[in-house]
Formats: structure tokens, sequence, C-alpha cells
């Protein structure tokens, strides 16, 4: 009887974690479309600094939150790569019933869009490697802050490859707070926030001063 018991309750176990998989691989499709809907709907529509918040931030953060609560890596590269791919069709089913059909409505360009898209798979794979309690945690969370740091750095600097004059410094502090505050939550204890932010702020402080060299002209970059 023993036995039988201890069977029956991995077998229910095993039933949970797989409607479980099922309910987040939905929820990454569903989540989206509709996050890629409003932001189509809401493009070109109120002020200017709405819609630099939510493009790209908000598909970062959809991004972010499916790996974090993805039950392995593997399936945070695939529900990632799936909400990312949702979010595409529905900015573009979007664009479509306004009477412009473009395959760049998400980044701004089709090079935006490709950095967009590799961003969203990036992230929610480094999402889920956040919730590992260790120095690799850490590093992963890091990581994802260095990379929105460095999106904002690039975007609010003048003559540097996606620069925006409107984004500064308003909408640029403000991702740059909620960027630093994700990377706090995405960590449990003192010393892995420590490290963590650590990473983030240095990473980006780094690229800062490369950029800074490279305008001034002191670093040269290709021919």
């Amino acid at each position: 009887m023993d036995e039988t018991a201890i069977d029956y309750a991995d077998f229910a176990e095993y039933d949970r974690r797989q409607r479980g998989i099922e309910r987040h691989v939905l929820v990454a499709f569903v989540g989206g479309l509709v996050v890629g809907l409003v932001g189509m709907l809401i493009s070109g529509k109120g002020p200017g600094w709405l819609g630099q918040l939510y493009d790209p931030y908000a598909y970062l953060a959809l991004a972010v939150a499916v790996g974090v609560s993805a039950s392995g890596f593997g399936w945070a590269l695939l529900t990632t790569f799936l909400a990312a791919v949702s979010t595409l069709v529905a900015a573009m089913g979007g664009s479509a019933l306004r009477g412009d059909l473009a395959f760049d409505v998400v980044g701004g360009s089709a090079a935006g869009l490709n950095w967009t898209l590799a961003m969203l798979v990036g992230l929610g794979l480094l999402g889920n490697v956040t919730r590992r309690m260790d120095r690799w945690g850490d590093l992963a969370a890091g990581a994802v802050g260095a990379a929105l740091l460095v999106d904002v750095i690039d975007r609010a600097t003048p003559g540097f490859i996606d620069t925006e004059r409107a984004f500064w410094p308003g909408p640029a502090m403000v991702v740059g707070a909620l960027s630093l505050a994700t990377v706090i939550a995405l960590r449990r204890d003192t010393r892995g926030r420590a490290r963590a932010l650590f990473l983030s702020i240095g990473c980006a402080g780094l690229f800062a001063v490369g950029l800074a060299a490279v305008l001034a002209g002191w670093l040269h970059v290709g021919g």
C-alpha cells in the first residue's frame, strides 16, 4: 500500500508539473499578443514619452517575466521565443488594421526589430538563470540590468546608433531607475543584490566611457 501511495503521489506531482508548463506556454503566448497589440494601439497616440517607455521596455519586461517563471532553461527558450513572435504578430496585425503593414513596427526599424527580438530571447534566458541562488544567478541578474542600462545610454546619447532626443532626461531616468529596481527584485539576499548591481552599473559605465571616447574621436571603430 505504501509503495502504491508513493507512486500515485509521484504521478500526481508529474501531472501538476505538466499542467503548469502548459499554462505557462499559453500565458506566454497570450501575454505576447496583448503586449504587442496594446503597443500598436498606443503607437502615435498620447504623449511621446509613453511610446518611448513602452517600446521596447514593455516587451523586455515580458521576456524577463516569462523567463523567470519558466520551469527550466529549455522551456524559457521556447516560451520567450513564443512570446516574442506573438508580440510581433499582434503588432503587425494592429498595424495592418490601421492600414500600414510594416515589418518594423517593433523597434522602430529593421535593425531595431532584430535587436529587440535578440534582447527578448536573451533576457528571457538570463531571467531563468536568475532563479539560481548562487553567483551565476547574481551574474545573470547583473547582465539583465546591464543590457537595459546600455540600451538606455544608447538611446539617450546624441549621435549614436538609436539616439532619440526626447528620450532624455525623463524617459531615460525612469527606465534607468526601473532597470536597477528589476535587478534588486531578481535577487533575494543583500550580497547577491550588491554583486548584481555592481555588475550592471560597472558594465554600463564601461559602455558609456567607450561611447564617449568614440564620439570624442579618441577611439575609432571600424575602418
